[in-house]
């Protein structure tokens, strides 16, 4: 397994600075607290990384692979581009603190005085945040050892009871083994989607159209290196109707040995009343995309326009698959102006959600552009085919291009008018692309 999988981060920069030349650096004084704001998140019991990093007697075995995944930049994954935006959740390492973990595994990774460790992090239950209210599947679904697994659609029933705003959520795979990503909808009554589901069955079709029209909206997401996801910004929070139920969308990858999962939901819920709300969409969806064969860097456009007159952008996830490699998010002003508000390398292990730091107003016209890359040829070791055509589709060896994008907007405005699709993403699939081009073309043309 390569090192870039081994090592993963956590939420926040630490603020440890390296220790003077003549003072040597320990694990107990100078790594640990790195290591804690960094890293403990996903390395520990039960995570997504492979390792535990949680104790001097976890952590020493790997000292030399840790110093190497640094100084290579491999990690902490953090893949945006520093030259283009700023983010909250900025990941990547200071300098000082990438030269203090150097120093201690050149010098033989001493463990130091275990009165100058920081008390150990508490986690509450595995969990990342403090959960008001837990939404679990109600069964267990069993994970074959070997084939394709379709996506799984689980209705759960929500019992809600009023309206909750929630502020931060967390979707909890019950075995990371197995679960590639996962989403949990909320699902409003009204809703026509999976409404005749049995509750607690999983289905390997989503029975019926899930639109954003019908209120509709993903609760919480897992990715391998995601996190917990907070919905507060500046007052904002997501809506729970009442009466909604919830819909967990579950992406399984066999591992070789039959196995079984049963995730869950963590929210917390707002303590005041919200002043606007988050609502996260598909965003730019590249439906129509044609990535030919052989191909080392098809490009792939998709277009939405705002329809809402106050939105704000707040965050951006891009999604592609296995021949993934980029992902730009462009915004076309009504005025004309253009501006790249996000730019990213894409690595498949790694789907990193990236927060704003400043909401981003986009006014009501606004094109939002996605503009992606992939890899089709021989030269990209994980391509599962580079001698075939890839088109639009759900499995690893199919292909996605859009990026999930939350917004902020008026309490009362209707997600249904948030965004419609436009542009190059009406287009009828041709050879190749949408590419930028047949965007000029379009805007020309109006």
């Amino acid at each position: 397994m390569k090192i870039s999988r081994l090592i993963s981060a956590g939420c926040l920069t630490a603020t440890v600075a390296v220790a003077a030349s003549s003072v040597p650096v320990t694990f107990d004084k100078d790594v640990l607290p790195i290591l804690q704001s960094n890293c403990q998140s996903c390395h520990r019991p039960g995570e997504v990384a492979p390792m535990s990093l949680l104790t001097y007697q976890d952590a020493r075995p790997w000292a030399k692979a840790i110093k190497t995944a640094l100084l290579n930049h491999q990690m902490p994954p953090w893949f945006a581009d520093p030259k283009i935006g700023h983010f909250a959740n900025d990941r990547a390492l200071k300098e000082a603190d990438i030269q203090t973990i150097v120093a201690w595994a050149d010098n033989g990774a001493p463990k130091g005085n275990p009165a100058d460790a920081p008390p150990p992090l508490k986690f509450e239950d595995g969990w990342n945040l403090q959960p008001d209210l837990v939404i679990e599947m109600p069964r267990d679904f069993a994970v074959k050892a070997t084939g394709t697994i379709n996506y799984q659609y689980i209705r759960v029933k929500g019992n809600i009871a009023r309206d909750l705003w929630v502020s931060e959520a967390e979707m909890r795979p019950g075995n990371p083994a197995v679960l590639h990503h996962g989403k949990v909808w909320v699902v409003p009554p009204g809703s026509h989607w999976m409404e005749d589901a049995e509750y607690g069955v999983a289905y390997e079709a989503g029975m019926g159209r899930n639109t954003t029209e019908e209120g509709n909206d993903i609760l919480g997401k897992f990715n391998p290196g995601l996190g917990a996801q907070t919905f507060e910004v500046n007052g904002s929070a997501k809506l729970v109707p009442k009466g909604s139920d919830f819909v967990f969308e579950m992406h399984y990858t066999a591992t070789g040995k039959p196995t079984t999962d049963r995730s869950k939901l963590g929210l917390v819920l707002a303590k005041t009343a919200p002043a606007s709300r988050y609502f996260l969409s598909a965003g730019p969806t590249a439906s129509n995309l044609v990535i030919p064969a052989g191909d080392g860097n098809a490009e792939v456009v998709s277009e939405v326009t705002v329809g809402l007159p106050d939105a704000k952008l707040v965050y951006a996830q891009p999604h592609m698959h296995l021949r993934g490699k980029d992902f730009e998010l462009r915004a076309i002003y009504p005025t004309g102006e253009t501006e790249t508000l996000f730019k990213a390398k894409f690595d498949f292990n790694w789907q990193l959600g990236y927060q704003f730091a400043k909401p981003i107003p986009l006014p009501q016209g606004t094109r939002l552009l996605g503009i992606s890359h992939f890899d089709n040829s021989v030269n990209n070791r994980f391509n599962p085919d580079p001698s075939q055509e890839v088109r639009w589709g759900p499995q690893n060896w199919d292909e996605m291009s859009n990026c999930f994008v939350g917004l902020v907007f008026g309490v009362d405005d209707d997600p249904a008018r948030l965004f419609y699709r436009s542009g190059v993403s009406l287009q009828p699939r041709g050879t190749a692309g949408p590419k930028l081009v047949d965007v000029q073309l379009t805007a020309a043309a109006h």
